[in-house]
């Protein structure tokens, strides 16, 4: 297991993931990285340099690039674009987590001509499902179905949407309003958000599924061709997605994103008493029969470097290293567009942040 050396690394944002990652590399590759936001932390932290910054500056943005050989943005999804271009024309290699497929496009577009890697969606879901999705479907002469599921939970859902924001407000919005991309019977579809309901049991457990935008990457691109049916769901309690219908069709909300924003925030609190729930199903012909294939865990908060983090810090900040970790150790293109299936588990399970993924490595 290497370090990430050889790389001046920069992360943009230092919210709850930004700060979850600069604190895994200092802990897990004693690396010291520079954590830029328009109000960094106090600078107390040897590993951790802070650096104001205001992403929207081109030129304070140009600057804070020329410095350092790899960025990872931990911004809200609407400045990948923005952060990814600049990255390019820097020959500076780029990470990020975006779920949005549009800034996922446009990123693919940029890097045919970049000099260095761009490597959107990286995390949980997109990401380290893309990489779980890809492996189980090499293990298939004749891929029927593939079913990725994923969900960032409360441990106590006692209010009325069964939900409380374990990550961003803004994620949650456009993952629940942009169409999803999905393979039915053979054929690429577009499929709308919230639909495609169904009754989910892990563990004895009672859960509900249903569609949501983002969480495939570029899977579909990928198995296009080789799969009959795939597609991904967000897990929840029971009951949420009605609740959220109401308020997105019932009430007319998906029209006034910004006034459902003020809603959300103003009546569902946060809380860090979470966990993330992921399974996976494929099933399809493997040497002359028809066999099913699941992987599945649950991973809960854990201390890293004397905080308290929870369970989608811990998951999307391992999924982003891993694929960096990936790309430094010459185990990924290094020029390009890179697309998260194309790290195997085999590779992920030899990287420092395996231990977070413990369940589905085996």
């Amino acid at each position: 297991m290497m370090k990430l050396t050889g790389h001046n690394i920069l992360i943009l944002g230092a919210g709850k993931i930004g700060s979850t990652i600069a604190d895994m590399a200092a802990e897990l590759h004693e690396a010291t990285v520079t954590l830029a936001d328009m109000q960094p932390p106090p600078g107390s932290d040897p590993q951790i340099r802070p650096l104001q910054l205001d992403i929207d500056d081109d030129t304070a943005l140009s600057r804070a690039l020329q410095l350092h050989s790899l960025v990872i943005n931990a911004l809200p999804f609407f400045c990948a674009e923005r952060v990814a271009r600049a990255a390019a024309r820097q020959g500076v290699h780029y990470f990020d987590l975006t779920e949005d497929v549009a800034a996922m496009r446009a990123i693919q577009e940029m890097a045919a001509q970049a000099r260095s890697v761009l490597m959107p969606q990286c995390g949980l879901a997109p990401g380290l499902i893309g990489m779980l999705g890809g492996h189980l479907a090499q293990q298939f002469d004749e891929l029927f179905d593939l079913q990725l599921r994923v969900g960032a939970l409360t441990r106590h859902a006692t209010n009325a949407l069964r939900y409380h924001f374990t990550w961003s407000v803004d994620g949650v919005i456009n993952e629940y309003c942009k169409p999803c991309n999905t393979i039915v019977n053979g054929q690429p579809m577009l499929v709308p958000p919230l639909e495609g309901v169904e009754p989910l049991i892990l563990d004895g457990e009672n859960f509900e599924a249903f569609n949501t935008s983002g969480g495939l990457g570029t899977l579909c691109e990928t198995l296009q061709g080789r799969v009959r049916n795939l597609n991904y769901k967000t897990i929840r309690h029971p009951g949420h997605r009605d609740a959220m219908h109401l308020l997105l069709h019932g009430l007319r909300l998906i029209e006034r994103r910004d006034l459902l924003r003020q809603v959300l925030e103003g009546a569902v609190p946060h809380s860090r008493e979470d966990m993330v729930v992921i399974a996976a199903m494929a099933s399809g012909m493997r040497t002359g029969r028809l066999e099913q294939l699941t992987r599945g865990a649950r991973v809960f908060g854990a201390a890293l470097r004397g905080k308290q983090r929870t369970a989608i810090e811990l998951t999307t900040s391992a999924g982003m290293l891993a694929a960096v970790e990936l790309f430094a150790t010459g185990q990924l293109p290094q020029q390009g567009f890179v697309r998260q299936e194309q790290c195997t588990l085999a590779a992920l399970s030899s990287t420092r942040v395996a231990p977070y993924f413990e369940g589905l490595l085996g």
